[in-house]
């Protein structure tokens, strides 16, 4: 599923036009972004939780060259999934999954 097809679903699933959920799911992703931001941690009970995380500076290959590479300190924003959300991908029945 695609943004184009989250937009859809919403849509139908509220009931509502598409041009009405294209700003809602836009608003929420917005929402989700500025909460990590401000907060660094945005939690949806069921759901799960988006958090940024410290990376630590490290020392890395060019797998090219063979060549290291230092690679800088960053932060980088990580979903940890709740557990209403994992009893339904347990369930999942796509046949496209490894």
């Amino acid at each position: 599923m695609n943004k184009t097809d989250l937009i859809a679903a919403v849509a139908a699933k509220a009931g509502i036009e598409k041009k009405a959920a294209d700003k809602a799911v836009n608003a929420t992703i917005d929402a989700i972004t500025d909460g990590l931001v401000k907060d660094g941690k945005v939690q949806l009970i069921g759901f799960g939780t988006f958090e940024v995380r410290k990376r630590k500076a490290k020392t890395a290959r060019n797998p090219q060259t063979g060549e290291a590479v230092k690679v800088k300190a960053t932060k980088v924003p990580v979903f940890k999934a709740g557990a209403g959300l994992k009893e339904k991908a347990a369930k999942c029945k796509a046949k496209d999954i490894k």
